[in-house]
């Protein structure tokens, strides 16, 4: 019966997960609304989600905004380029659509759709990247275009499922409430891993977590 109202176990545990994740997800939805500091925000909640959700600890929100402000400058930053990126691609698109809907058209399409793997993989990357360690504009690019060339079945598994997410919560406004900080904990399970492969202190951190 005491295990039953222990806030460390059973349910009481499960809802505290639950509450992270609302709370980070309408947190970082706040965050994205000047558009600038989405980058920074992304950074923050996959740095919350990673260090605090998946192990069940507290703090997550009072780290999230430190994040938040630490990745601030370096984050809006990148922010601006892909911002600039996505327009220009967006541009193209809409060219590549109008002309793409027979012949050689509908093949051109699907080589712009083929392309459009690289960048959004790129965009995957950045920001996990940005909030688990520290980079500054050019350099931090310049490792998401590594890392999205290098594992690219897992670039393919993770941009599919950040493109289904915002598909499942732009036409809908509920799901937002929760969907982001979930989606960042299924990312989490591919780049983490990953990024252990780089960096031998992360599966030391893992290891001394799974002995407490």
């Amino acid at each position: 019966m005491g295990s039953f109202f222990n806030p460390e176990k059973g349910i009481w545990a499960w809802l505290s997960t639950a509450v992270d994740i609302v709370g980070l997800s309408i947190a970082w939805l706040f965050l994205c609304l000047p558009l600038v500091t989405a980058g920074p925000a992304t950074a923050a909640l996959y740095h919350a989600v990673v260090l605090y959700v998946r192990p069940r600890e507290q703090g997550a929100f009072k780290d999230f905004f430190r994040s938040f402000r630490r990745n601030l400058r370096v984050g809006a930053a990148a922010t601006l380029v892909c911002l600039a990126a996505g327009a220009a691609l967006a541009w193209g698109y809409t060219v590549v659509r109008q002309n793409g809907r027979e012949g050689a058209g509908v093949v051109m399409l699907g080589i712009y759709y083929t392309i459009l793997t690289l960048p959004a993989g790129v965009l995957c990357w950045l920001f996990p990247l940005l909030g688990r360690f520290e980079y500054r504009v050019g350099p931090l690019f310049a490792a998401a275009l590594q890392l999205t060339l290098r594992h690219l079945p897992t670039t393919v598994v993770v941009v599919l499922l950040t493109a289904e997410t915002a598909a499942f919560c732009i036409p809908n406004w509920w799901p937002a409430l929760f969907m982001p900080a979930l989606a960042m904990l299924l990312v989490s399970l591919f780049f983490e891993r990953i990024f252990q492969r780089y960096v031998p202190e992360l599966r030391e951190e893992d290891e001394e977590e799974c002995e407490e």
